[in-house]
């Protein structure tokens, strides 16, 4: 692979030879030859970058071939940002040098949009600098009946494509989730969130050859990270990328550029390579470790012992020495800052809450109607639908932010919601600290029991009295979520979550979530929050909710059927085609129950085997067959007998609920 790149590169540097295995093999044209094909990669050699009289990375030696696409990980301050800095040109490396190709465009998505006049889809548009230029180029040459001059220009815009960018640039909006009726709209009437949208549909329709990426699927919704996803797979240039969504990072990525213990080491593969990867290595890493520590141990006891002797003051002495100047292997630590579980309540009412015939919306505006929805302990949903369906509006409701329009909404008498969006994080008070906010909360409550339980969130020390004004968007998220813990809810209402969270905070928040035993409902882009937290799916669209009988895969499958284009004949008509997806919804919610069947059944038979196995493993120890313990032994036969016919049981229904799945799948579809 890295010989075909090199011959690639090579013939495009030098046209007149079409592969260089055809040189003549002596050592100045290999010479020339791998200084052609550095020249084309990103290098960094020996590269230090300070901040703040500290090392964000320091001795940084590595390689970006052309059409890599490397994810770039690593904790939230850990230097991501800055070093892309670095390869914009903005910062200097403070030691060592950074090589890019002196040709390569680069296009970087920008944070921040101010409130413009200009539409959409001009501000998208407005990406493509040379493009405008020549269109005011073309302009002037019509004010001026410059034939010769426009007849140049316009060859130079087709040469360009430059007759397409204006499709282009709707299609990009579309993929990310704008309306048609959108495209014109000025960019000051887009909220925060869709203006960084904005930005990076103006990013992508840019021509580069290195394209940078800065946690781009914040403030998207899963379908336009999905999107979003099958174009980066498409782009021919090299792809740096900061994020912190896994499943995104394995579909895109070839490589992965991880930031750890201010240093930086770049894996092949993708993300759930590179975990592999690292995880075999810190596993080298600790064996090392420990056999340094011993042997430092042992050099310690000698010194120890002899230091204070004549005959032996010489070997303790070089002991100690050696001790100076031994190097310890970093531990392999992948511990978490955050330790921090969600409790339930202690009263709970069956159901929590109950929709019938209820309608949600704003004013006279009805987005969901006719929902039928009931919540008990113990369920795990998630929210499923296109931007503008009317997860929020469901959510808002169910936080009791929303009144219903029409129909009844009850809530049982131990209804205890905790809500978390974004709207929640920007209402935290600025001036205040967390263990302020958590004082306000519970007053009565010893200040080091809330300072210890902000320490979950790793508000450690002096952070927990720092106002929350000089905490980061992700630092502000996490306060949000402790607050909402701490209120011990029955019910966790997440509307994107993970947004501006690191891995390691977002693996933590799946953790805990696994383990709360109260009601949980997950909006998220997140594929790999909302595979390892939910149980089930709930679909939002065409005005209402309904149980989706399938998973994410199945899902983003539908998103990615082709849809007929403007100039096809229909299969059907309006009514036909709505009464199709009627239809499908109602067979979804039909086979709902016996698919929730299946899957409880198939989790008592996976739990009566573990028992069976943790009791064969107890029978399998030989001193239990001692007289003494003659009592134990037949406990523990009869713990056999009972689990043995409690997995035979639950195979058997396990069995039956996937027949029935499967018999009434077949009905429907008939």
């Amino acid at each position: 692979m890295l010989v075909l790149t090199m011959q690639q590169v090579f013939s495009n540097a030098w046209p007149g030879i079409e592969a260089a295995g055809e040189l003549p093999q002596f050592e100045g044209q290999r010479q020339i030859r791998r200084q052609v094909f550095d020249s084309q990669m990103i290098q960094f050699s020996d590269v230090e970058l300070m901040r703040g009289g500290e090392a964000l990375f320091s001795s940084a030696s590595l390689q970006i071939a052309p059409g890599d696409k490397v994810a770039v990980i690593g904790a939230n301050g850990a230097g991501k940002s800055s070093l892309f800095q670095l390869l914009l040109g903005r910062l200097g490396a403070d030691l060592g040098t950074v090589h890019l190709p002196a040709q390569w465009r680069i296009a970087h998505m920008r944070q921040e949009t101010p409130a413009l006049d200009r539409s959409a889809v001009d501000h998208v548009l407005d990406g493509l600098q040379e493009w405008r230029a020549l269109q005011q180029a073309i302009e002037q040459a019509e004010a001026g009946a410059d034939d010769a001059q426009l007849a140049r220009l316009h060859g130079q815009m087709d040469d360009m494509q430059g007759y397409q960018v204006q499709h282009e640039a709707e299609i990009i909006l579309l993929g990310l989730g704008f309306a048609p009726t959108d495209l014109q709209r000025p960019v000051a009437d887009f909220s925060g969130g869709w203006r960084v949208r904005l930005n990076l549909a103006q990013t992508l329709i840019q021509r580069s050859d290195l394209l940078l990426l800065d946690e781009p699927t914040n403030h998207l919704d899963l379908e336009t990270v999905h999107w979003l996803q099958s174009w980066l797979v498409q782009y021919q240039g090299t792809l740096l990328v900061i994020s912190h969504d896994r499943d995104f990072l394995d579909a895109v990525a070839d490589r992965v550029l991880s930031f750890e213990h201010r240093q930086l080491t770049l894996y092949s593969g993708n993300f759930s390579s590179f975990e592999r990867q690292r995880a075999e290595r810190l596993a080298q890493q600790q064996v090392a470790f420990e056999k340094q520590e011993t042997r430092r141990a042992e050099m310690e006891r000698f010194v120890e012992r002899f230091r204070y002797k004549a005959t032996k003051a010489r070997q303790a002495q070089s002991r100690l020495k050696a001790l100076e100047r031994m190097t310890l292997d970093a531990p392999a630590r992948a511990d978490s800052p955050f330790h921090f579980r969600f409790t339930t309540s202690d009263k709970v009412s069956q159901p929590l809450i109950r929709l019938t015939d209820a309608a949600l919306g704003y004013g006279e505006t009805t987005v969901l109607s006719e929902l039928q929805l009931s919540l008990y302990p113990g369920m795990r949903i998630g929210l499923l639908g296109r931007n503008g369906a009317g997860k929020s509006t469901l959510i808002r409701h169910l936080a009791g932010d929303l009144a219903v329009q029409r129909g009844d909404s009850e809530c049982g008498a131990h209804y205890y919601p905790g809500y978390f969006a974004q709207h929640q994080v920007d209402a935290l008070d600025a001036e205040a600290s967390p263990l302020t906010h958590l004082q306000r909360l519970a007053p009565d409550a010893r200040e080091q029991v809330l300072r210890n339980f902000l320490g979950g969130f790793n508000f450690q020390g002096a952070m927990a009295d720092d106002p929350v004004k000089l905490f980061s968007g992700g630092e502000k998220a996490r306060l949000a979520l402790a607050i909402i813990a701490w209120q011990r809810p029955n019910l966790l209402l997440l509307d994107e979550p993970t947004n501006h969270l690191d891995m390691q905070m977002r693996a933590a928040l799946a953790e805990a979530l696994q383990a709360y035993e109260g009601v949980v409902i997950v909006v998220s882009h997140d594929r790999f929050l909302m595979e390892s937290t939910v149980d089930e799916f709930w679909l939002v669209a065409d005005g209402t909710v309904q149980p989706f009988a399938g998973d994410l895969n199945d899902y983003l499958q539908q998103l990615s059927a082709p849809e007929p284009s403007s100039g096809s004949t229909p299969t059907g008509s309006t009514a036909d085609r709505k009464a199709a997806k009627r239809e499908a919804a109602e067979r979804r919610r039909q086979l709902a129950p016996l698919k929730k069947a299946a899957e409880k059944a198939a989790l008592q038979a996976e739990q009566a085997q573990a028992r069976l196995e943790a009791i064969n493993q107890t029978l399998a120890d030989a001193a239990l067959y001692d007289d003494s313990r003659k009592q134990e032994l037949q406990q523990q036969l009869q713990a056999q007998a009972e689990a043995q016919q409690a997995l035979a049981a639950a195979e058997a229904e396990w069995m039956a609920a996937e027949e029935a799945l499967e018999s009434a799948g077949q009905v429907t579809t008939d």
